[in-house]
């Protein structure tokens, strides 16, 4: 048990080392709006559109491939809603102000992070069937992910464990239907 807590320990201290060196970042312009972009985005429109343009253009795969797309990411939320009652840690916003976000969190909970894990469950599901798209797919996944930091809605740690969690539920619910 001590060295679980150690571990614990020294993650929440980098987590918030970090915390403190974003929320106090004064980001170029650029990188303002491409976060806001992401983050946005994450809230479910990239996907959508992707879905629907694997529906319109995905060839004789697109169905197995939305289909995985839809259940990893429904598997995603569950699993992230759940994880986020039990853990109720707090998100970086709530313990100190960001210098220029002003994104209201969609929750008061930050591990793990949900739009990492919809994003990443998302692209891992669809690069099985389509990998010549991966770097896209993990391009819009990762975005998504650094937002939720450079945002101020989430550590480090947070985002790590919802890439994880999601490109297992997205490989494993596509590798079931291939």
């Amino acid at each position: 048990m001590p060295l679980k807590q150690s571990v614990l320990g020294l993650i929440a201290v980098n987590d918030h080392r970090l915390m403190r060196r974003v929320n106090r970042w004064a980001a170029p312009r650029w990188i303002r709006l491409w976060m806001i972009c992401a983050t946005r985005g994450g809230d479910g429109w990239v996907w959508y559109a992707v879905a629907a343009a694997v529906a319109l253009f995905g060839g004789d795969e697109r169905w197995r491939a939305v289909a995985a797309m839809g259940l990893s990411v429904a598997v995603g939320i569950a699993v992230f809603l759940s994880l986020k009652r039990a853990t109720g840690r707090r998100r970086p916003c709530a313990i100190e102000p960001h210098r220029w976000a002003t994104l209201l969190p969609p929750d008061q909970f930050s591990f793990p992070s949900g739009h990492t894990i919809t994003a990443f469950a998302a692209a891992s599901s669809l690069q099985v069937f389509y990998p010549q798209l991966a770097p896209g797919l993990y391009f819009c996944g990762a975005s998504i992910a650094i937002s939720r930091v450079l945002l101020g809605m989430h550590f480090a740690s947070d985002v790590a464990a919802g890439a994880l969690i999601g490109a297992l539920l997205g490989n494993t619910v596509a590798g079931f239907l291939v």
